[in-house]
């Protein structure tokens, strides 16, 4: 397996914890950036995020946890953010990471408010990665569904896709 990629999550919410779990199921170990320090000693200690999904339990040996959004970019190949559209600006403020050569997933719902873009031509234009390197993760499923493997179907799309499958 150590010809994967390597992926990261950004963001603590539901989302983000029902695609690290799904991860998890099928890597040897993801990166997942989160803000809350207090989550993240608590994932390390009871397996579980406090706050969303509670009943998902992580292999935590999997996991590189940080509250550094730039050790999670530099870490993987593959970004997968899932925060509130809302914040997407404010959370990329704090990156001193390039995204150049990253692939880039977006698990956001809405536009980024600061330049009235779906997110990912907002990734296209402001951090000029190429459509092919940006995907979408969606689908008409609750998120505790996915962590717990009772999937309905999810979309995965992207402009390459290898990448998509991948």
């Amino acid at each position: 397996m150590t010809n994967y990629p390597k992926f990261a999550v950004i963001g603590g919410g539901s989302w983000a914890t029902a695609i690290a779990k799904m991860l998890c199921a099928n890597l040897p170990e993801i990166a997942w950036y989160m803000r809350n320090e207090d989550a993240i000693e608590h994932i390390k200690t009871e397996h579980h995020n406090p706050n969303y999904l509670s009943s998902v339990e992580f292999h935590v040996e999997k996991l590189k946890l940080t509250n550094d959004i730039n050790e999670a970019v530099a870490y993987a190949d593959y970004i997968i953010f899932s925060i509130p559209s809302a914040f997407l600006s404010s959370e990329l403020a704090k990156m001193t990471e390039s995204l150049e050569n990253k692939i880039v997933f977006s698990a956001i719902k809405g536009i980024v408010p600061e330049t009235s873009l779906i997110v990912g031509e907002h990734f296209n234009k402001i951090y000029n990665i190429p459509f092919e390197n940006i995907g979408v993760i969606t689908g008409p499923c609750h998120a505790e569904e996915v962590a717990l493997e009772r999937l309905s179907y999810l979309t995965i799309a992207c402009g390459d896709a290898e990448k998509a499958r991948l």
